[in-house]
């Protein structure tokens, strides 16, 4: 077995892997917005709870989050008498979601708290309510400043997409194992660097996604300007 024999099928995995990011890290957002939403606003009881999620999402490892998922998921369709709708890759999307929103609310919450506190006075002198004030002046800074963040928990998750595997999700890194099994293991060292390839590709197209918007961000060029300022007075 040579790479050109191992590529096709590892590429034939590779949709059901994209699959469980992307739907990982749009629930995710949604569950972080949620989450950074109630914590910030300090409901009570709602705002614990989300401190609570967001605890364990951080606190317990990604692995034990799927085995979790994996296994709570069946109690909870049984309940509602649809069982037929459980499968491995759903308690992976699902663990792999809710892993994602934890750790994102994390990178959300300190973006809106470093928007400066005159920015939030000067919304509210002009009679703005908290959702108008999150969309119009407060969000789009916060948005800026937690770029950096995102990105990081973007990778992270991508790193993270590898462990559904041990729920017997069939994606690019239980495939390869599979293929590895069927040559009696014999070709394990090309079958994981040609793994490290393809997951630092999925990395770095997803860094240059968002330094392609860091680098469009107001704060970006105002830093910019920051620096060359004093190179230019030196010369």
């Amino acid at each position: 077995m040579n790479l050109s024999e191992m590529l096709p099928e590892l590429i034939l995995a590779l949709p059901l892997t994209l699959a469980i990011m992307f739907v990982a890290l749009i629930a995710g957002f949604f569950l972080a917005v949620l989450a950074t939403t109630f914590r910030i606003r300090r409901v009570p009881v709602i705002s614990q709870l989300a401190d609570l999620y967001v605890s364990y999402a951080r606190s317990v490892p990604v692995v034990l989050q799927l085995f979790v998922a994996f296994y709570g998921l069946p109690v909870l369709v049984a309940l509602f008498e649809i069982s037929d709708f459980f499968s491995p890759n759903v308690a992976a999307m699902l663990g792999l979601s809710l892993y994602h929103g934890g750790y994102l609310s994390e990178v959300m919450r300190p973006a809106y708290l470093a928007v400066d506190r005159g920015q939030h006075d000067a919304a509210d002198s002009l009679g703005y309510g908290f959702r108008q004030k999150i969309f119009r002046v407060v969000g789009p800074q916060a948005v800026h400043i937690a770029l950096p963040g995102y990105g990081n928990a973007l990778i992270y998750l991508i790193h993270n997409v590898a462990l559904v595997m041990y729920i017997g999700a069939a994606d690019v890194m239980a495939t390869a194992h599979l293929v590895m099994q069927r040559h009696y293991n014999q070709y394990q060292f090309e079958t994981y660097l040609l793994l490290a390839v393809i997951y630092s590709l999925l990395c770095l197209v997803a860094w240059l996604i968002v330094r392609f918007f860091e680098r469009r961000s107001p704060m970006y060029a105002s830093a910019e300007r920051q620096v060359k300022m004093p190179l230019m007075a030196n010369v």
